[in-house]
């Protein structure tokens, strides 16, 4: 079985488009991400971890007037042996979430397994199954990957690609392999049809990760960061670990990634927790004094509703000066890699351009539906 980089383009949409301090729309960005895990992709899925948090960065700048987009992604696995073949070697992962932390545990997760990878099958699940919004202007993109042919299975991807046009989503289609030969195996045409974008990528080409002098100050202060989520009820304890686990997670692939997805938390349009955290449910509109005594952490047991709130609006200023300090250093990080990518363009060194590839993608055809791309400066 060949290798496909499926995984490297899903994540580069759970990105999407979303900031600090703005205020929120009903404008919505949806991406569904459709991850071939057939055999012999174990380094390509992590170079796909590898990318994660870099292209939420990268691309979450858009703007709808002014306010932030609601980003919603789901996550698709294919071509796996250890799935249903009644189910056409399939399944949905992930359904339509702003769960970012959900998304890379997910991601973490996946197992390859040799299998049949049918396009077409897996690209109308998503599109049946999917929630996708009736706002013709809302931006709807799906994104999946793969080196065999993209006409394989029962279920015609060119049917696939008028049902997506009714529902205005974007396929968007990357072959893993040279681009003359994606295009006779009609990966090309798999987005084409639909005005998607088609993509080709060398599968053996390692993520370059620039390294800077600013990346372990942020990881001091994601430290800080995450003492100020207050976890409430089962729900809470479960999710605290889940930040803590998918922390080490991006550690483990490389200090670079750590810090990207620092500076993802530091962004409250991206990184939001109102399910588990008093603090952002508070935020959002929680009454305190409806949530049972058991279901509060220890500092917040037979206190006074007044007393409460006190602690949780201590907290909430204690975090957004972590985040205001992680966006100043962002923006330092981000100069410093532009000047050092720049200096080894011209010194003829190749480096990486597969996510900034996507991030082109979403970002022409957020425009085309009124988005804008603002510049991303700290609070």
């Amino acid at each position: 079985m060949k290798k496909i980089i499926s995984s490297i383009l899903s994540i580069a949409f759970v990105s999407a488009a979303l900031a600090q301090g703005t205020p929120p729309s009903d404008k919505k960005v949806q991406v569904a991400i459709l991850f071939d895990t057939s055999n012999s992709m174990d380094n390509l899925i992590d170079q796909a971890k590898s990318r994660i948090w870099n292209i939420v960065n990268e691309i979450s700048e858009l703007r709808f007037e002014g306010e932030l987009p609601i980003m919603e992604f789901s996550l698709y696995e294919y071509g796996n042996d250890g799935l249903d073949k009644k189910d056409n070697y399939l399944r949905q992962v992930l359904n339509f979430t702003s769960d970012l932390d959900d998304l890379s545990q997910k991601m973490f997760a996946l197992r390859t397994n040799g299998g049949s990878e049918y396009c077409g099958a897996v690209i109308q699940k998503a599109l049946d199954d999917l929630a996708w919004t009736n706002n013709q202007d809302d931006l709807k993109m799906i994104y999946i990957a793969g080196n065999e042919e993209f006409d394989q299975g029962k279920i015609d991807y060119r049917k696939a690609c008028t049902n997506a046009k009714s529902k205005s989503v974007y396929i968007n289609s990357i072959f893993c392999g040279d681009y003359n030969e994606g295009v006779r195996m009609k990966w090309f045409d798999g987005a084409d049809c639909s005005g998607g974008d088609f993509f080709n990528i060398d599968a053996n080409k390692e993520i370059v990760h620039i390294p800077t002098p600013y990346d372990k100050e942020i990881q001091l202060y994601n430290d800080s960061l995450n003492s100020t989520y207050y976890g409430y009820g089962v729900e809470g304890i479960r999710k605290k670990e889940i930040q803590m686990s998918e922390d080490l997670n991006a550690g483990a692939m490389s200090t670079s990634v750590a810090a990207e997805r620092s500076i993802s938390k530091s962004k409250k349009g991206v990184y939001k927790n109102a399910s588990w955290d008093l603090v952002d449910a508070v935020e959002e509109g929680k009454d305190i004094a409806e949530i049972e005594e058991k279901e509060l952490p220890e500092e917040f047991k037979n206190k006074t509703t007044e007393e409460k709130l006190a602690l949780i609006e201590a907290k909430k200023e204690e975090r957004e000066n972590y985040q205001a300090k992680i966006g100043e250093l962002a923006l330092l990080r981000e100069n410093y890699i532009a000047d050092e990518k720049k200096r080894r363009a011209e010194q003829g060194e190749e480096v990486d351009d597969f996510g900034s590839s996507v991030n082109q993608s979403i970002e022409k055809r957020a425009k085309s539906i009124g988005f804008v791309k603002e510049a991303n400066t700290p609070e």
